[in-house]
């Protein structure tokens, strides 16, 4: 069974007046300040993924209410990379509407990556080790030294007593408590 995500890359619907769109998707979401600005940042944010047809269209549905354009792509359709041989394609703009699919391209000898949006573009160059996965109960730590001593004088310095009160200043001298023996109270 097909499986749909719902993309939103930040566009308004034709006539919508741009900040009354940003306060009904910030209400729709429950969302402000730096989510809302990611959101509509012109980059490409997947809403939700792994939907049904049904519940795709109503995202889609509840975001037009609420005057924002997405769409709906296919899972199998919207890979994070498509491997190719040709070089990379110049940006489009973010203003710009990109197709709701792309076909995947087979994969080719040259391994050249290419991202599929303008974020992803970012991380195109860079060049990371490949990293396995442990086995199972592996122990992850690495080996680590015993501690070395620090070069500090702690003689000095003592420990209170288990149930010491440690906020005041303790006084010497017993207080003396008046004698009030000769004191009567009187009835009027």
């Amino acid at each position: 069974m097909t499986r749909f995500e719902v993309v939103f890359q930040g566009q308004v619907q034709q006539g919508a007046a741009p900040e009354q769109v940003r306060a009904n998707v910030s209400k729709l979401f429950q969302v402000s300040g730096a989510q809302l600005d990611a959101l509509f940042s012109g980059r490409r944010i997947v809403i939700k993924q792994g939907l049904d047809q049904v519940a795709a269209e109503k995202y889609r549905i509840a975001l037009e209410r609420a005057g924002a354009q997405c769409s709906i792509v296919a899972m199998e359709e919207a890979v994070e990379e498509t491997v190719i041989a040709e070089p990379a394609p110049a940006p489009q703009p973010v203003a710009a509407p990109q197709p709701a699919a792309a076909e995947p391209a087979a994969p080719s000898t040259s391994g050249r990556v290419i991202p599929r949006d303008e974020y992803m573009a970012a991380f195109s160059d860079v060049d990371a080790p490949d990293f396995g996965i442990a086995p199972l109960g592996a122990d992850m730590q690495d080996e680590y030294n015993p501690h070395t001593e620090l070069p500090i004088d702690l003689s000095a310095l003592s420990l209170a007593p288990v149930g010491s009160d440690m906020g005041e200043i303790k006084r010497d001298q017993a207080t003396e408590v008046p004698n009030i023996d000769h004191l009567k109270l009187a009835d009027d």
